[in-house]
């Protein structure tokens, strides 16, 4: 058997059980299910047999399971009394409880009988006195009545008799509403009693209205007087039983005229807008633009209300009248906008707008106007942001080129600089200015603005995207890189200056990495979320897009720079290297001008550079900063120096050049065009670069004779001093000057070097000559 405890839910049953048979007058009703399915080994059966369960139990069970069930039953027994005892204690309570409250009843309703009869005795005795005053008064109160509906009966009769004289003083008012009121008020009593009694009455007072009947019929047609005066003359002639519906087109037709003056339009958008803050008088308020206007829409609507009850077939053709009216107005706003307008001032016009549709929804709500409005302002908000970045970038465009760059200024001064400050700043605050104005949109209280908000916040993330994307574009067409349908301030793209490219080229390194990040910034911080409806066309805001955009930019525009700068002199070299016939060249007396013209060019670019690039953080070092010298000439003179040392001879001067050949085969290899950097020192070194390279090309075409191969040999010696003063990579440029000394030579027929001496001296004349050439120039 088993040895654990019942159930709790065996419990429970039991404990029902026991209530049961406590509570129950007959034991046998004590529960349906136990007497049925009560077996002799269950002990809280009603037919349990302990003789039977005894012996049961010491059949089938040892001495350790009985002394368990043994101490198992008297647990139970134990819990049962305490149960018991616990449901006695508790239930005496509730029948203190309860003897207290009906004892605590007994003492209050004693007496309330008494009481209640009382009561019923004085109000039957209240009942008798008013009957009494009812009976004694009721002859009073009828008489009274009697002279009351007299007195009211009299009143009538001399209005009737006072209605032509009241007639006439609403005339002379030209209070036609008075007297329309008095006249309809009058009409049951004359149609009754006008042939008998008030005949002379009826004849005066309808001679007075067809005076008023052709005074309203006048005002009707007055083009002097107000929409809502014509309406309320309308209104009085239907209630005079005026038939009207004969005028109706008539009438319409000049409600439709009345819109010309109720159209806000582009021009005079900016004298609604203004607020005169000095005068706070009525009379100055009342002539202020927009309280004119508002009382004309309102005018307006109340014609239209007036126009609709008179005319219930013409809801239609109001319903048409007021869109157009709405329709108008967001299409002028479209035209305000246009122009450069301010948010406070767009704001300004737009609530005047939603004000007249409020007016006309109320009067027509069938209309639609307000989803009509919706629609209408979402694309007027949608091309007001547009319109914003557009005009921001025709700002950026016009601070770019407002200034006059020619040759002189932009190299000889700091023009340059001043355009890229100037642009830089068009740029940094023309957005945070923007982003304010738009921030005015975010705030505003009316209704359809605060359920376009995240609308208005995705137009602006997108806009952001498309500005800076067109923007971007608009870079490459003003620097030639791209060709535009429209010519760009009447300038081609090959009169382009190269500083202006420059320009643009360190303008788009600025916008990567300082207007695109402050962008984001204030996109995150006021302008986040947005619409799925206004990404539909394009992506959102992504910056990381934009800087890739205008990093590929900033390094397009450089290289178109050095590309400009390097075919101004590759256009020099042309004209220099198929000019003179090489063949027949005469003796080298000096060195060629062109090499003067290389040289300039290539001093204005580094000044270009100065003004736009910052400085590498790479210097070299140079022999000038060793040994204290700060002139050209003695650093070439050194060298020359060195070279005659070394080179006593045209034969020896053949051998050099040949060690120059096998030189090559075995020098390692050197890198010679590398990343451009945005930095002076790398922009100047790679045009220089380039500028070698296109040399060498020439030279290769060419054929030579022993002079024409030693000008080449004079002038790329002169060369080689400024030009490694000039870049950062020396070795690069040795490489390159000596390539064009080997095209030389093999494009020559007769090789023979100019010796160490005469080079050294047409050197050092051409030296002299620059030297005494730039004192005259400073002197004058």
């Amino acid at each position: 058997m088993a040895t654990e405890a019942a159930p709790m839910d065996e419990k429970a049953k039991r404990m029902r059980d026991l209530l049961s048979s406590f509570y129950a007058p007959d034991p046998s009703i004590s529960t349906s299910g136990s007497s049925i399915n009560a077996s002799f080994d269950n002990i809280n059966s009603t037919s349990f047999d302990a003789d039977q369960y005894m012996d049961l139990m010491i059949k089938k069970s040892n001495l350790e399971v009985l002394l368990q069930r043994h101490v198992q039953m008297a647990a139970e027994i134990k819990n049962l009394d305490t149960d018991l005892q616990m449901l006695v204690y508790e239930n005496y309570n509730k029948f203190i409880s309860a003897t207290d409250t009906i004892k605590r009843m007994k003492s209050n309703i004693f007496g309330m009988e008494g009481n209640m009869d009382q009561l019923l005795q004085k109000i039957m005795s209240v009942q008798s006195k008013s009957d009494g005053v009812n009976t004694s008064l009721f002859e009073k109160r009828e008489h009274i009545e009697k002279l009351h509906r007299t007195r009211n009966l009299l009143r009538k009769v001399q209005f009737i008799y006072d209605l032509p004289a009241r007639l006439q003083k609403c005339i002379k008012s030209e209070a036609y509403g008075d007297a329309v009121r008095f006249y309809t008020g009058a009409m049951p009593i004359l149609k009754v009693y006008g042939d008998t009694s008030f005949q002379d009455c009826r004849r005066a007072s309808e001679e007075a209205i067809e005076i008023i009947i052709k005074n309203l019929q006048t005002k009707l047609f007055s083009d002097s007087e107000s929409i809502q005066a014509r309406a309320e003359a309308a209104v009085l002639l239907k209630q005079l039983d005026v038939p009207v519906d004969s005028l109706k087109a008539k009438l319409l037709e000049k409600l439709e005229q009345s819109l010309d003056g109720l159209q806000i339009k582009p021009e005079e958008a900016s004298t609604l807008v203004e607020h005169d803050d000095s005068s706070n008088d009525t009379e100055s308020n009342d002539q202020h633009p927009a309280k004119i206007h508002e009382d004309a829409v309102r005018g307006f609507s109340e014609a239209i209300r007036a126009y609709r009850e008179i005319f219930p077939d013409s809801e239609e053709r109001l319903f048409k009248l007021a869109r157009a009216l709405t329709a108008m107005h967001f299409e002028h706003m479209e035209l305000y906008i246009k122009k450069r307008v301010s948010a406070a001032d767009f704001l300004g016009i737009f609530r005047i707008v939603w004000e007249d549709v409020v007016l006309m929804d109320e009067v027509l709500p069938e209309a639609a106007l307000s989803d009509l409005s919706a629609e209408a302002a979402q694309v007027t908000l949608k091309q007001f942001v547009a319109r914003m970045f557009s005009h921001l970038q025709q700002d950026i465009s016009d601070t770019l080129l407002k200034f006059d760059i020619n040759q002189k200024e932009a190299v000889e001064g700091e023009l340059l600089k001043v355009v890229l400050e100037a642009s830089q700043k068009a740029v940094l605050q023309g957005t945070t200015n923007i982003f304010q104005d738009f921030r005015q949109l975010l705030d505003e209280k009316t209704g359809i603005f605060i359920k376009m908000k995240d609308l208005i916040s995705g137009w602006i993330q997108k806009g952001s995207q498309d500005f800076f994307r067109s923007l971007e574009a608009q870079f490459l067409v003003l620097s030639g890189k791209t060709s535009s349908s429209n010519d760009i301030e009447g300038k081609s793209s090959d009169k382009i200056h190269a500083g202006l490219i420059l320009v643009l080229a360190q303008l788009s390194v600025f916008i990567e990495q300082k207007v695109i990040p402050r962008v984001t910034e204030e996109i995150a911080a006021s302008f986040s979320g947005g619409n799925s409806q206004a990404f539909e066309n394009g992506p959102a805001f992504i910056p990381g897009e934009l800087c890739r955009v205008f990093h590929a930019a900033s390094e397009k525009l450089l290289q178109h720079y050095i590309d400009t700068r390097t075919q101004k002199v590759s256009v020099l070299l042309r004209k220099r290297f198929k000019t003179p016939n090489w063949v027949k060249h005469k003796e080298p007396r000096e060195v060629h001008m062109y090499v003067d013209m290389f040289l300039h060019e290539l001093e204005d670019v580094g000044k270009e550079v100065k003004q736009v690039l910052p400085q590498g953080t790479f210097r070299k070092h140079k022999r000038t900063d060793s040994n204290g010298s700060n002139t050209t000439t003695s650093s070439r003179s050194n060298t020359l120096h060195n070279d005659k040392m070394a080179r006593s001879n045209s034969q020896r001067a053949r051998s050099q050049l040949f060690e120059t050949h096998l030189a090559k085969l075995f020098k390692q290899k050197v890198e010679i065009f590398t990343k451009v950097e945005f930095t002076q020192e790398s922009v100047v070194t790679t045009t220089v670069k380039l500028c070698l390279k296109s040399l060498q090309e020439y030279v290769r075409l060419q054929t030579f004779n022993r002079s024409g191969f030693q000008q080449i040999q004079l002038d790329i010696q002169f060369l080689k001093a400024p030009l490694k003063e000039a870049v950062e990579d020396e070795a690069a440029i040795d490489f390159l000057l000596d390539e064009v000394i080997v095209a030389a030579s093999e494009r020559c027929l007769d090789v023979i070097p100019l010796e160490p001496p005469i080079l050294d001296k047409l050197i050092q004349a051409k030296l002299a000559k620059s030297k005494e050439h730039n004192h005259n120039t400073v002197s004058s």
